[in-house]
């Protein structure tokens, strides 16, 4: 959707479907950035929860694919730009020179802001599918947002444990 917006919104039904179909974008744009974050950070414990992460990543895509099934639609992406803009970053942060523990903090910044874009929209799409009344699309969703959520902890105390005493 642009900035001065073109979607149209009939329904509760219809900006669901917007926002899965971004998410779903999303989630496959970062499948592609994460390996990238995680051969540009240096402390084992972040290349690891990016590791990890991707790995549940290319699961929460199979998890949207079931939420798409339960509305009879097939898997579509509509091009999150905020996502792209958070990738650019991301990008910015992998070819910065310098200290690699303030680089490394420097990537979990720009991770973090990645999954608490990730929660705000997983936790409206479960808001909205627990509104439309579809509980197994709400359960899916929230199974993510869950994950989303214990990824940020993770990168918070990598950062606070290890990266940003060792950057300081």
């Amino acid at each position: 959707m642009g900035l001065l917006g073109s979607e149209t919104f009939n329904s509760l039904d219809d900006l669901f479907l917007h926002e899965l179909e971004d998410i779903y974008d999303a989630e496959n744009r970062l499948v592609k950035a994460l390996p990238k974050m995680r051969d540009a950070a240096t402390e084992p414990r972040l290349r690891e929860a990016f590791d990890e992460h991707l790995r549940e990543t290319e699961h929460q895509i199979e998890r949207l694919d079931i939420v798409f099934k339960t509305l009879d639609k097939k898997p579509e992406r509509d091009t999150c730009e905020a996502m792209k803009g958070l990738i650019s970053e991301g990008q910015d942060m992998i070819d910065a020179k310098g200290d690699d523990h303030a680089k490394d903090a420097a990537l979990i910044a720009a991770a973090q802001r990645v999954e608490h874009y990730e929660m705000a929209a997983y936790g409206t799409a479960h808001n909205l599918a627990l509104r439309l009344g579809n509980q197994e699309a709400a359960n899916q969703l929230k199974a993510t947002l869950d994950e989303e959520k214990s990824a940020d902890a993770k990168l918070n105390e990598i950062a606070e444990s290890y990266v940003n005493t060792a950057a300081a």
